[in-house]
């Protein structure tokens, strides 16, 4: 239980331990970390479940930090910071370097272009670790693109906040260093006050946010750093810790169940990384004050064996191949889950790739002793690595780009779109004529307006100023134009904002994802309840001269479509109010990605081509509102978006959707013309 244990340096999911074992070294704690992964490993790949191993690797990572730095100030060695962190990535990168640049070129390889510039940015993130922020802010976007597919590099979100913590914690380390020695304190105590204090704030605020948020806590640093606070809790207190050998025994294996079972009795994905993380985590706590028991039953003597403590060398590299393998694999094969048989591939292809980064490329970088004379070849060593990296991220980038800049020059000829669909159109377009928009520009293809509502047009409501955007500050308009509902709304104002800017008209918007529009509560969401509440509000106190909704909801690749909840008091509120009513029709929604669709299979395909009377009702559930009122009108775009008896994902050489239900911005835009003829046919408006 000594002070030496720190001579295993502190390094995220597993980074080898120096091949030179020295006095005091912990072979249980490589073991520990060999569990661990194979725990990530194997939940992920065959339960699709989270297990609570990452959780193990943080608090481990944080104790033997701990070990070191105390180690330092107990022996006067100087801390000598920067030259600290310049070690400390030197030995990280590579690995993570030779899995990114292999996960990119798998990606090219066998992912749809529709996901290339998202992995790329997430390659970005976790190169200079912050794919945990990335990832929180999507978690909570409900516009983020590729709801459906994990991307390669999500596992990266444990190593970016290790990595934040390790420039966090030395810095703890050498300020409570300064603070003892100018005022005589005592170094560990010191550091006990506030690592507690760290650890009782940092799960405070850990319950609060899960509670309120879970989905975007899970990746918070501040969500997190209680879990590397009992790291170094247990760090600090274990020196004065005498448990007799039979009770170490006990609580060796009591940790080693509590970790197994973890995953298996707990949603750990949905409800992490709150107070119920503590599980996992105290669960190694007892592993690490077990120790060594020098008994033949105890747990230590299992995770000091040679094949746990090889992988426990290993755990890094295995934790950085198995993810990508997995979604890879999954994406092939299009699954949900891996087999018995693909499950078993992938572990044995991960424990062999990891041996090979292990063997030649994490072992040669660390040996090697030129980057180590002086910190500015410690710095070029670093840049070098990354570099590696760079470069093809930043080539398939502007490739991309240079590419997409070459079919925008041709779009008026090659890509009509909707135009495509008209009677009396006449084909123009090129043999050879690529789609628009370029796949990977997909995700991105969302509708908006420009600038926030200012003026006249700016609610009362703060949460909704956050919501509300308009396309114009004209404040002489002859008619000013609301769009409100969820994103099937949001998707017409490509198509809507030609008009306005012809006529004059102050088109806004006010919107919620997932949230249909009325102002009768639907009970299933109280956030949407809310915000509709405010919009009525907001509509009662300054009138706008027309609201367009889409008015009925298309179930996905079904012919259950609706009109929407509510739909009927929303129209006598609206109408009393004097204002004109647009209803539009939703769009088909499928069971599949159409856009992924197009790309891996081809436009053409059967599959692409789904029947249109397997997506609408037989009837237009609007109309039977259409004499509602007299300033209710209804618009049915069907015949701009499918062909007489399909639904295509492109027309025009326009993809049509960018996911599985929403209107791509660039085809929504080609409808404009005959949008505006419609509303001014339909209203009457000159």
């Amino acid at each position: 239980m000594t002070q030496q244990a720190g001579l295993q340096e502190a390094a995220p999911t597993g980074v080898p331990a120096r091949p030179n074992r020295k006095p005091g070294y912990r072979p249980e704690i490589q073991g520990l970390r060999s569990l661990a992964v194979l725990m990530v490993m194997t939940y992920h790949i065959w339960f699709g479940r989270v297990s609570g191993g990452v959780d193990v690797f943080l608090l481990v990572s944080a104790f033997l930090m701990t070990l070191q730095f105390v180690g330092r100030y107990d022996d006067g060695r100087p801390t000598a910071l920067v030259k600290h962190w310049l070690h400390l990535f030197r030995r990280l990168i590579p690995a993570a370097v030779v899995v990114v640049v292999a996960t990119l070129a798998a990606t090219i390889l066998f992912l749809p272009r529709t996901r290339w510039l998202d992995i790329v940015g997430q390659a970005w993130a976790s190169l200079v670790y912050s794919e945990n922020w990335l990832l929180q802010a999507q978690a909570t976007d409900y516009y983020a693109s590729d709801h459906s597919s994990a991307s390669p590099f999500q596992h990266f979100w444990s190593l970016s906040i290790q990595g934040q913590v390790f420039i966090l914690w030395p810095l703890i380390f050498v300020g409570a260093a300064l603070l003892a020695k100018r005022f005589r304190l005592k170094y560990r105590a010191l550091l006990a006050y506030v690592f507690g204090l760290i650890f009782a704030v940092s799960l405070v605020y850990s319950i609060v946010f899960t509670a309120a948020s879970q989905t975007e806590a899970y990746f918070d640093t501040g969500a997190r750093l209680w879990e590397f606070a009992l790291g170094s809790l247990v760090a600090l207190v274990l020196p004065l810790l005498r448990i007799p050998a039979p009770w170490r025994v006990r609580l060796g294996w009591l940790g080693i169940a509590a970790m197994l079972s973890c995953g298996f009795l707990l949603d750990v994905q949905a409800s992490f990384p709150g107070s119920i993380a503590l599980w996992p985590t105290l669960a190694a706590a007892c592993v690490i004050v077990a120790g060594q028991t020098g008994s033949r039953f105890g747990a230590d003597r299992i995770l000091s064996s040679r094949p746990l403590v090889r992988l426990g060398d290993m755990s890094y590299a295995m934790y950085l191949w198995h993810w990508p393998l997995l979604v890879v694999a999954l994406a092939v094969q299009q699954r949900g889950h891996a087999g018995p048989v693909t499950g078993s591939a992938i572990i044995v292809t991960t424990i062999a790739l990891a041996y090979l980064t292990t063997r030649f490329v994490e072992r040669p970088w660390r040996q090697w002793k030129w980057p180590e004379v002086r910190r500015r070849r410690a710095s070029l060593a670093i840049v070098a690595a990354l570099t590696v990296a760079a470069v093809p991220l930043a080539g398939l980038q502007l490739a991309l780009y240079f590419e997409n800049q070459g079919i925008l020059a041709k779009a008026a000829r090659n890509n009509p779109g909707a135009r495509a669909l008209l009677p009396d159109f006449t084909e123009q377009a090129d043999a050879d004529a690529a789609l628009l928009p370029a796949p990977e520009n997909l995700g991105k293809d969302w509708a908006s307006l420009p600038q926030p509502c200012s003026g006249t047009l700016e609610p009362q409501n703060a949460t909704l100023r956050g919501v509300c955007n308009e396309n114009t500050q004209n404040g002489n308009s002859a008619k000013r134009v609301l769009v409100l509902g969820d994103s099937h709304a949001e998707q017409w104002l490509p198509a809507l904002k030609p008009v306005s800017d012809e006529k004059g008209w102050r088109l806004y918007a006010m919107l919620m994802g997932g949230c249909k529009p009325g102002t009768t509560a639907q009970n299933a969401n109280a956030d949407c309840d809310k915000f509709n509440t405010a919009v009525t509000a907001e509509v009662k106190r300054n009138p706008p001269d027309a609201i367009v909704v889409v008015g009925t909801a298309a179930s996905p690749s079904s012919n259950g479509e609706t009109l929407i909840p509510g739909l009927e008091s929303s129209l006598d509120t609206w109408t009393g109010l004097g204002i004109q009513v647009i209803l539009l029709r939703d769009n088909p929604r499928f069971e599949f990605n159409m856009a992924d669709c197009v790309v891996t299979k081809g436009k053409d395909d059967t599959a692409c081509l789904p029947a249109k009377s397997g997506l609408f009702a037989a009837d237009n559930p609007l109309d039977t509102l259409a004499d509602r009122a007299p300033n209710v009108v209804t618009l049915d775009m069907t015949d701009l978006i499918c062909r007489e008896n399909d639904c295509p994902g492109v027309v025009g050489n326009t993809f049509v959707y960018l996911d599985d239900n929403h209107l791509s911005r660039t085809y929504s835009a080609s409808m404009a013309p005959m949008v505006k003829d419609r509303l001014l046919s339909a209203t009457g408006w000159e």
